[in-house]
């Protein structure tokens, strides 16, 4: 068994959700949150920026770890143990660019309701929900936005 770690990122702009959708040799279809595996000597927090960086073009900040997901997978040679670390990050506009190398062939920002029903994997709209609810509960403290992190 493999283990793998990868790092990605729950990106609000103005209450909506930035998604990407992947289309690799028309096998996987689906929308997924921008994610990515962990390089060598990179902390968790720098490769979430980075993965949705570049799968997006979307420059975005952390406000808070979210959690963890876990999933396991099958390779020809062998099965993989995946943890992937999310955060809760803001952007500053709804300008996205998907990563064409990656296979990603659109991405946009969603409403909550229209993100959780889009995404391919349950993993995922579980990440969604919990990010969604710190986001709400930010702003109602009124501390989304502000430089308070």
């Amino acid at each position: 068994m493999i283990e793998a770690i990868s790092c990605g990122g729950v990106v609000i702009f103005r209450g909506k959700i930035l998604l990407l959708y992947k289309n690799y040799r028309n096998r996987y279809e689906g929308w997924v949150l921008p994610k990515g595996t962990v390089e060598e000597g990179e902390e968790h927090s720098e490769t979430a920026l980075r993965e949705v960086k570049e799968e997006s073009g979307v420059d975005a900040t952390i406000i808070k770890y979210i959690g963890k997901s876990s999933y396991t997978f099958s390779t020809i040679d062998d099965v993989v143990n995946k943890d992937v670390h999310w955060y809760l990050m803001m952007s500053n506009s709804f300008y996205s660019k998907p990563q064409k190398e990656e296979y990603f062939c659109d991405s946009g920002y969603y409403k909550y309701h229209e993100a959780y029903h889009l995404l391919k994997f349950p993993n995922e709209r579980q990440i969604l929900e919990n990010a969604y609810s710190e986001y709400i509960r930010l702003k109602k403290a009124r501390i989304w936005g502000t430089n308070k992190f």
